[in-house]
């Protein structure tokens, strides 16, 4: 409606002034009066200027420079600037048919000409740049040969910080009346397009943004969560989801009142944010309840991120009016993968994850459970039979140089729809139905092929493939035997380039069962004397890792993910894993932190003289 009535005021005054000028004819010569012939001619660019107005189909900067684009044809200039001042001057928009000038320049705001148009509010008009004492050695004269310039000063709302200019090459008089008002027209028009523009963003944020956190509101989150839903299948990246709920909130706000706990939610969302990784967000999804969503991670993996945003911010009391109030947190998470279609299921799960969290007596994450697989043991049967089982790699990093050193093969298995299963859901039941040796069996026997072809392809003998290998294995004398035979068969192929120390590294780790370390040393003695290396998973998470350590040639030792996770949040955690990167140097043996999750984390496991990283900050496991 605006925008009518300034063509419509616009309109009637420039009429008014041509019907007065042709009177004026009628009674006398006038050297200004405007022709008839160029009154029409200004008629029209009103039409043409009123039709692009009104035109469907374009945002509000097509509709912009559409207009600028207008004017330059119109008016014969080879440059139209819609420029910003702030503490620079900022060029927003521009119509550039010399290709000299680009969209998004920025300059020192006193250099530019169009500063003297935004300082006294005034059009400027210039004939002759080159020809100007002030202005002869401008850059628009000596660099960009330009000679004519009007500037526009574009109010917007109440602000004066625009300034519409108009630029050619060649030298002229100065604009006449119908030009200056039709210069003028669009200023106007363009100042109340970027008013109402603005007032829309505002609009816009204030409906999508919680008043009280500042954080997205839960319409904000549904949106954003169909984009991430659509963008997983076209990345080939999933994310996981995670709804963290405020302990006993209700008890803050009953004793103290809603204004405290107000205080309360927005100290928490601060810290929430604070931790956050890069490209991950969290909105408020109502009440005391926050949804996260974290690119690249599995559900095991979210959940350790979860307990350390929830670490970080009951670690301190937050101080209110009414003094500190401390706090903890439930939380339920799951995964969204690229075979997921909607995100309402995983929804339901976090919310039902979140409830067995409060359940258990709060203060704790808890994973969605998996009812999307009718998973059971004569599937498991099956497709170990049918040879699905499938490797995914996550890459290993060296702290001190971030150079990709080492790679630690996972098993998954491809169910015959094509959904891939990860190892939680499947190695308990593989373990007790006894069919643990196959699955290590076909994952090392890809491995081995894998560092074939690495090495065929150039790849250093130096880079090292971690392997996980399980007592039912070892003690199955067939399948070491197999493997042997399979490694002596690969590795001449590599002759010439290994030693007698060889890629392949064997995992242990502290969660598989052994009647007799005597019986285990025998059983890796084989693989050891062929010059396979041993490695302890999830070192210091039990008593039986340091009886590996102290019995077996451990040459890698991976410290406990919960440690890492947690070193931030305790000095009593830091130290121990100090401690550990510390004796392990002593005894030449190089450090593994696992599940290491964002770059402040890695320097300080480096300055701790950690060897190396692996976890979501350097990669998250992808399928070979």
């Amino acid at each position: 409606m605006l925008t009518g009535v300034i063509f419509q005021v616009r309109e009637f005054r420039i009429n008014n002034q041509c019907k007065a000028n042709q009177m004026a004819v009628d009674k006398a010569p006038d050297p200004h009066a405007i022709p008839v012939g160029q009154a029409s001619s200004h008629v029209d660019r009103l039409n043409a200027l009123w039709k692009l107005s009104v035109q469907g189909g374009l945002s509000d900067p097509e509709r912009i420079r559409a207009m600028l684009d207008m004017a330059a044809q119109v008016l014969d200039m080879d440059l139209v600037v819609l420029g910003e001042f702030d503490e620079h001057y900022i060029a927003r928009y521009v119509s550039d048919r010399l290709g000299v000038f680009p969209e998004g320049t920025v300059l020192p705001a006193e250099t530019t000409l169009c500063h003297i148009v935004h300082r006294s509010r005034t059009p400027y008009h210039v004939a002759d740049l080159a020809a100007h004492p002030l202005h002869a050695q401008d850059a628009l004269v000596t660099e960009l040969g330009l000679r004519t310039y009007s500037g526009i000063p574009v109010l917007v709302g109440d602000e004066a910080r625009w300034v519409l200019a108009f630029l050619r090459r060649r030298s002229d008089a100065p604009p006449d009346s119908v030009d200056i008002a039709y210069m003028d027209l669009i200023a106007d028009w363009l100042g109340n397009a970027l008013y109402q523009s603005a007032q829309k963003e505002l609009l816009q944020r204030i409906a999508l943004t919680d008043p009280l956190t500042g954080l997205p509101n839960r319409r904000a989150a549904e949106e954003r969560l169909q984009l991430e839903r659509a963008r997983t299948p076209r990345d080939g990246h999933g994310f996981a989801l995670a709804l963290i709920d405020l302990d006993h909130f209700k008890m803050v706000n009953d004793r103290y009142g809603h204004a405290v706990g107000d205080e309360v939610l927005k100290a928490v969302a601060r810290r929430f944010e604070s931790g956050l990784r890069k490209g991950d967000w969290v909105a408020r999804w109502g009440g005391e309840e926050f949804l996260f969503v974290l690119h690249g991670s599995t559900a095991e993996e979210a959940a350790r991120i979860i307990d350390r945003l929830a670490g970080h911010a009951r670690a301190k009391p937050i101080q209110t009016s009414v003094g500190a109030i401390s706090v903890s947190f439930s939380a339920g998470v799951a995964a969204f993968d690229t075979n997921d279609t909607e995100t309402l299921p995983m929804l339901e799960k976090i919310d039902h994850a979140l409830y067995r969290a409060k359940a258990d007596g709060r203060d704790q994450v808890r994973m969605a459970t998996h009812t999307h697989v009718p998973w059971n043991s004569a599937l498991l049967r099956q497709a170990l039979a049918e040879r699905r089982v499938r490797q995914a790699s996550q890459v290993i990093v060296d702290l001190q140089t971030g150079r990709t050193v080492a790679d630690e093969a996972l098993a998954r298995i491809e169910t015959a729809t094509g959904e891939i299963i990860e190892a939680r859901d499947f190695v308990d039941m593989a373990e007790g139905l006894g069919l643990m040796a196959e699955i290590d069996r076909q994952v090392i026997h890809g491995v081995m092929q894998g560092c074939v072809v690495r090495m065929e392809q150039g790849g250093s003998s130096d880079f090292a493939h971690f392997v996980n290998v399980s007592p039912q294995f070892l003690a199955r004398r067939d399948l070491v035997e197999e493997m042997l035979e399979n490694a002596m068969h690969y590795c001449q192929t590599c002759s010439a380039m290994l030693g007698p120390v060889k890629p392949i590294v064997l995992e242990l780790t502290e969660r598989q069962r052994i009647v007799s370390l005597e019986k285990l040393r025998a059983d890796l003695q084989p693989f050891i004397d062929f010059g396979f290396r041993l490695a302890l998973d999830d070192f210091g998470s039990g008593y039986s890792s340091y009886l590996y350590l102290a019995h077996l040639p451990v040459k890698f030792l991976k410290i406990e993910g919960w440690l890492v996770a947690n070193m931030r949040l305790d000095r009593k955690v830091a130290g121990i894993v100090e401690s550990l990167a510390n004796f392990a140097r002593k005894e030449g043996v190089q450090t593994v932190a696992e599940h290491v999750e964002d770059a402040e984390t890695a320097r300080i496991l480096a300055d701790m003289g950690v060897d190396y990283g692996q976890g979501w900050h350097f990669g998250r496991p992808q399928l070979v």
